[in-house]
């Protein structure tokens, strides 16, 4: 009996784009194989090209749109083919968060969790689709990403932009960042103008050699303060002093610099040692009724919209009363944790960045909570040793990886009434659900909030209720 050879590198087959992948990536079906492709939208019918099988998986990518999707849209960045800041800027948003829930209950019912029995609500969408993020990070590069509609001459030894999607050898020079806040790409211009004017070497991150590394901007929603954040290889005084006077003169909007010091290999806006050149050092931010200094290195919401929704869904699934002593561990900078404290009798802060627990320390004192503390801290290590009552409350805001498990078994020992945890990926987040479960809670409620459009990133709030 003959049977049907399987497909091949460079193989021609027909494909239904049906959603994405966890990665982002489009997914869809050829016959009985599943496909990932580089491109595409759900309900597209492609033509495409095997580039390699694993199973009954195909990876490959489109040749031909025999059949257009609904909702396939034009996307609105001219970068949009290659840069791996966004993937879906080609389908409309709406379809986005239907796929995204899709998704979630898809990483729930794996879990094995009963989606039937939890009141799972649809995404909340993001206040605005595009120009939502109030921080960007941007990579200097001497080897340039030519697209193929540039000349074949094009100056390729000086980039000031973003990665290309899975390729990190080279940069896009980047013209205008449509997800960024809009003064930010004026700055970009302006920074990346002056750069070459004073011949500053762009990092080469195969040789380790250069001057400028990374251009990190944030502007601050409630004041309009703008910090750039410049990370170099060296401090060169003489060089910067001059840039810095005449970045400041071309852009009033900025309100500070500074510049960090990196000069390991490492290829990422890290810091050795910060100088302010201008300004403050810090912009001011606000969130529910606390107002935070963020500097250049401070973790925070990149959707300062969209984090009020989830600040305000954490109060109301909490339900905090005033005798609950709150724990909230991975607490970053405090901001559930400060702004719950006027709700509560106590509550103690958990956050393994040491310089994010001295803000969040700092932010108390400023604004007058004394009743919360922060410890610092491995939670894997000495998960919640310093905490001296146990917690009637507790909030978890974990990593992409989820809770460590040393972290969950002390959090389950604990036993807290009740239980709200933020996850930024929903399988590590239905997983520890699904562990929150079998010690006990209940499941009562999924809300998933889009804090980054055109990405298949996801912030879920899971609400945990222990029966009395």
């Amino acid at each position: 009996m003959n049977q049907q050879r399987k497909p091949r590198y460079g193989d021609r087959r027909i494909a239904q784009v049906d959603g994405w992948n966890g990665r982002g990536r489009p997914r869809g079906k050829s016959g009985e194989f599943t496909v990932e492709l580089t491109r595409g939208v759900p309900g597209d019918e492609v033509e495409i090209e095997v580039l390699g099988r694993r199973r009954d998986e195909l990876r490959a990518r489109p040749l031909a749109w025999l059949g257009v999707s609904p909702s396939r849209v034009a996307p609105r960045c001219a970068h949009f083919a290659a840069c791996g800041g966004c993937s879906f800027q080609d389908c409309d948003y709406a379809t986005q968060l239907v796929h995204k829930a899709r998704g979630l209950e898809r990483a729930l019912r794996l879990a094995g969790l009963d989606t039937t029995a939890v009141e799972l609500h649809p995404v909340a969408p993001a206040p605005a689709a595009f120009g939502y993020r109030s921080k960007m990070d941007f990579t200097f590069a001497d080897r340039r990403w030519i697209a193929k509609d540039e000349p074949a001459d094009a100056p390729a030894a000086f980039a000031l932009g973003l990665h290309p999607r899975d390729f990190h050898g080279k940069v896009i020079d980047v013209g205008w960042c449509e997800i960024q806040f809009s003064r930010g790409n004026g700055i970009v211009a302006a920074v990346r103008e002056l750069s070459l004017a004073h011949g500053f070497e762009p990092w080469s991150n195969v040789a380790h050699t250069g001057f400028a590394r990374h251009l990190v901007l944030r502007e601050s929603r409630a004041t309009g303060e703008i910090l750039v954040n410049l990370v170099t290889s060296t401090e060169a005084r003489e060089r910067m002093e001059p840039f810095v006077r005449e970045l400041v003169a071309r852009v009033p909007a900025i309100t500070t610099f500074v510049q960090n010091l990196h000069s390991k290999p490492a290829q990422a806006a890290l810091s050795e040692r910060e100088i302010v050149h201008h300004g403050p050092g810090f912009v001011r931010e606000r969130l529910g009724r606390i107002e935070f200094r963020l500097s250049a290195n401070s973790f925070f919401q990149t959707n300062v919209a969209q984090a009020e929704a989830l600040l305000a869904t954490v109060v109301e699934e909490l339900a905090p009363t005033p005798d609950d002593r709150l724990h909230d561990l991975y607490c970053g900078t405090g901001a559930f944790a400060l702004n719950l404290a006027h709700r509560v009798r106590a509550v103690v802060g958990f956050e393994l960045v040491a310089s994010a627990v001295d803000d969040a320390r700092a932010t108390a004192v400023a604004n007058g909570v004394a009743n919360a503390r922060f410890v610092a801290g491995d939670l894997a290590l000495a998960p919640m040793g310093d905490a001296a009552e146990p917690p009637t409350a507790a909030i978890a805001d974990p990593p992409r990886a989820g809770l460590h498990p040393k972290t969950l078994a002390a959090l389950i020992a604990s036993g807290p009434r009740r239980i709200v945890y933020i996850a930024c990926h929903a399988p590590s987040g239905a997983r520890d659900a699904a562990a929150l479960v079998a010690a006990g809670w209940r499941l009562a409620r999924v809300r998933p909030l889009d804090f980054f459009p055109h990405t298949p990133h996801l912030e879920t709030v899971f609400t945990f209720e222990r029966p009395t």
